[in-house]
């Protein structure tokens, strides 16, 4: 079984954060014997630069990959965590967590079909390639419709006065997850089926400056070498 960790990597993205990043990353990667797959060229210059992320629709096939894993190069990956295509149904995508799609994005009849009203969180991302069609760039929809159905919440405004259109891989993806009917989980809900809960195995926040990012990675990295997996620190 081929796996392959995706990572976005456009115009050689934030070094400060990577180095502290990127490590671990590697070392989860040769632990369950995965390959890294950098995407760092742009195909769709006149969208946001995450909508790259969805060049793992074509990419994932011609790699031979059998498991796709994609995570943010800002995200720390403890390097104990289980190897959840180990554990994950093929036909079942699973994601750290996820939103309350009416709270971000005017939906339409996909949404209303499907019922279960599931916003993905693609900052970490595991299916296999049988649900391909996860990443399936909106090929029915302009980038002008897309931007009108997405609005950030109003603590990403205050925090970072974030534009819609950073939510356009989350658009897509929770379009996806509602139009192709894909079975759904997250990483709690995985670990509560083993008696792991309250372990914490990823690490992502997004609504602080760069600095205090690099700072808070620092530390969460530095306690992760030196203590097992747990609850967030307060």
């Amino acid at each position: 079984m081929k796996k392959i960790i995706f990572l976005l990597d456009i115009d050689d993205y934030a070094p400060d954060i990577k180095v502290i990043t990127y490590p671990l990353i590697e070392r989860y990667a040769k632990r369950i014997g995965a390959d890294i797959h950098r995407i760092t060229e742009r195909k769709w210059p006149d969208y946001p630069v995450v909508y790259e992320k969805l060049q793992i629709h074509e990419l994932a096939p011609k790699l031979g990959a059998d498991w796709i894993i994609y995570i943010d190069s800002d995200a720390l990956v403890h390097p104990d965590m289980p190897d959840f295509t180990e554990l994950l149904p093929r036909d079942t995508v699973l994601q750290n967590g996820y939103d309350f799609v009416l709270n971000r994005i005017d939906i339409d009849d996909y949404f209303r079909r499907d019922g279960r009203f599931i916003g993905t969180c693609n900052w970490f991302t595991i299916a296999s390639i049988a649900m391909l069609d996860l990443w399936k760039p909106a090929d029915d929809l302009t980038l002008e419709e897309m931007e009108k159905r997405m609005h950030c919440i109003q603590i990403e405004k205050n925090a970072v006065n974030m534009e819609d259109g950073h939510l356009i891989d989350d658009f897509v993806l929770s379009r996806n997850v509602a139009r192709f009917g894909l079975k759904y989980m997250t990483v709690p809900q995985m670990l509560a089926k083993f008696g792991r809960e309250g372990y914490c195995y990823l690490y992502h926040e997004y609504l602080i400056d760069r600095a205090e990012k690099v700072r808070r990675l620092t530390m969460m990295r530095d306690r992760w070498m030196t203590m097992v997996p747990d609850p967030l620190p307060s």
